[in-house]
């Protein structure tokens, strides 16, 4: 079995498919979420990994889009803490460190712990493990990297200060990736959707009370405008339910009610 990821061994990526599918996963590793979809819709690899929204940071409505694009769908989700550790050479100290470099959003969220460290210049990378890879491939001294603890054992750098990050707890939610709609699971207490509604006045007050109305809780609502139809929208939806037949039959009221909608996944509501 082959799972997607975007970034390299040590990323918080390659963390999930470890977690998920377990060590023996043999991953395949590339630079840019686009280039994920592109392999998991044409075969190449069985599953996918991606990010889809942060705790502090939001979704990442790009993702969504891709998995539109694509004609993905959502096997699982999975919550993963995010641990950032500070990471160097072999042998050095953090007195020593003249620059961290990595991911400007993992630069965002230690902010306040290099405050006590007014001599260390903050530069953004690429990502957090590229960097970590780097200072080890070239014997960096002097630069440190924020990154996974899972980059420190790959590439043998020393930790000199973990769990850095201001908020400690920090969540990405990770979706589980797959080519062909997965089997009807009546188990099911989340679905993610894609819902195109008449650009009329008080459409979506209406969607709203509907769904309500039969006990759906939207957990995230993301509008993008619908390229085809100017000043029309669709809304990427996340949704959970306990009962599954009314979250069928919600779904039927809303195509009854004119509205358009596509299924990205069925499944079991990750555990935080």
């Amino acid at each position: 079995m082959k799972i997607g990821i975007q970034g390299i061994p040590g990323s918080f990526h390659h963390q999930v498919a470890l977690n998920y599918f377990g060590h023996e996963t043999e991953v395949s590793p590339y630079r840019t979420f686009e280039e994920v979809a592109n392999a998991l819709s044409s075969g190449k690899d069985d599953f996918a990994v991606m990010a889809i929204e942060n705790s502090i940071a939001g979704a990442i409505l790009p993702n969504y889009e891709l998995i539109d694009r694509y004609g993905l769908f959502v096997f699982a989700e999975y919550y993963l803490p995010i641990s950032h550790n500070l990471m160097a050479l072999q042998g050095q100290v953090i007195e020593e460190i003249k620059e961290v470099r990595s991911h400007p959003m993992a630069i965002l969220q230690c902010k306040k712990f290099f405050q006590q460290y007014p001599t260390i210049t903050l530069t953004d990378d690429l990502d957090t493990a590229s960097v970590a890879k780097r200072i080890a491939d070239e014997k960096i001294t002097g630069v440190a990297a924020i990154a996974s603890t899972t980059a420190a054992e790959i590439y043998k750098l020393e930790i000199l200060a973990s769990d850095i990050q201001t908020v400690k707890d920090n969540f990405t939610r990770f979706i589980i990736l797959q080519k062909d709609f997965p089997v009807q699971n009546k188990a099911s207490q989340k679905a993610s959707l894609k819902i195109i509604i008449s650009n009329e006045k008080g459409s979506l007050a209406k969607l709203l009370t509907l769904l309500s109305d039969f006990d759906i809780n939207l957990t995230k609502i993301q509008s993008i405008p619908v390229i085809e139809k100017p000043w029309n929208y669709a809304f990427f939806i996340d949704a959970e339910f306990e009962s599954y037949e009314k979250y069928k039959l919600a779904l039927k009221a809303i195509e009854e009610q004119g509205g358009e909608v596509r299924i990205f996944g069925e499944y079991k509501k990750g555990v935080k």
